[in-house]
């Protein structure tokens, strides 16, 4: 009788006394109270979807505290990615996706500053490296030519490439920042976030920089296009959302900068480092005999 007696339903005088004070309060069942709030679904596909997304977001980065610009907390945060992150996010600069918003989908209002300087360093000595390397291969064919690496090549490939990560998205902050102002409807990233959309962007150019060891003009040209193609759709599926609601003028030249400065560096990089050089009018390249012709002959007068 006491097994039968538990499984009997069972009143609770508290309860019952709520329910009489306010008979019109809704009631929640035990399930529903230790239902997690990112778990509540809502009418519609879209907006499901949405929230889902949302809530994987809060859960896989949720929200740091800020810190003062002049802290070194605020330094500290910007390198707080685990590996996970910082390859998600190489990843989706490789295959950008229409759609998919690299700083909603991807930075989560989280910017690092981890992946963008080790993208450009690692940047940096490829280029440097796989330049020397191409004209080393070039020049090897010729037997009286001497090498001798070229170091110059990576303070070069340094100043061009951590300036073009950091002046072009400073410039481009500010100008959105005085867009702002004018036009309510223009939207902005912070200045880190701006720089990590840029550094990841880069990100394209480490294979392709690789494959123009290979002595082909024409081959390096395609795979320099490509690498642009790519990484240049990254920056536009970032910043269209914010600058789409502006003037129509403003908006195209806006992108239209943005496309030039980016193929100016990729061009750039392909004159200086991967040039066909002329090793016949080269300077200094040859080794210059001394010994007289034996077909010459001198007479003394």
């Amino acid at each position: 009788m006491a097994a039968a007696d538990q499984l009997q339903f069972q009143e609770f005088d508290e309860a019952a006394d709520l329910l009489a004070a306010s008979p019109n309060a809704t009631t929640m069942s035990v399930s529903e109270e230790k239902r997690p709030q990112h778990a509540t679904l809502h009418v519609g596909g879209d907006s499901e979807e949405e929230d889902d997304e949302t809530d994987q977001t809060e859960l896989l980065s949720p929200p740091k505290q800020s810190s003062g610009f002049w802290t070194f907390q605020y330094y500290q945060d910007l390198f707080d990615v685990d590996t996970y992150q910082v390859l998600d996010r190489v990843r989706a600069s490789f295959i950008p996706i229409p759609g998919k918003n690299f700083v909603k989908h991807h930075l989560r209002n989280n910017p690092d500053l981890y992946g963008p300087f080790w993208i450009c360093t690692t940047l940096v000595i490829i280029v440097a490296v796989a330049g020397n390397l191409a004209t080393f291969i070039q020049k090897h064919s010729h037997p009286n030519y001497n090498y001798s690496p070229q170091f110059h090549k990576v303070t070069v490939a340094g100043v061009a490439i951590y300036s073009y990560a950091w002046l072009v998205p400073f410039a481009l902050w500010g100008f959105l920042q005085w867009r702002k102002g004018v036009s309510l409807s223009v939207g902005t990233y912070s200045f880190m976030e701006t720089v990590c959309i840029y550094g990841y962007s880069l990100s394209a150019f480490i294979p392709s920089t690789v494959l123009c060891v290979i002595p082909s003009e024409i081959f390096r040209w395609i795979i320099l296009l490509v690498a642009t193609c790519l990484s240049g759709f990254v920056l536009i599926l970032a910043f269209w959302p914010h600058i789409r609601k502006d003037n129509k003028m403003v908006s195209l030249g806006m992108v239209t900068s943005m496309m030039i400065l980016h193929v100016l560096l990729a061009v750039g990089c392909k004159a200086y480092f991967f040039r066909t050089v002329d090793t016949n009018t080269t300077a200094g390249s040859f080794v210059i005999s001394t010994t007289p012709h034996p077909h010459i002959t001198t007479h003394k007068q």
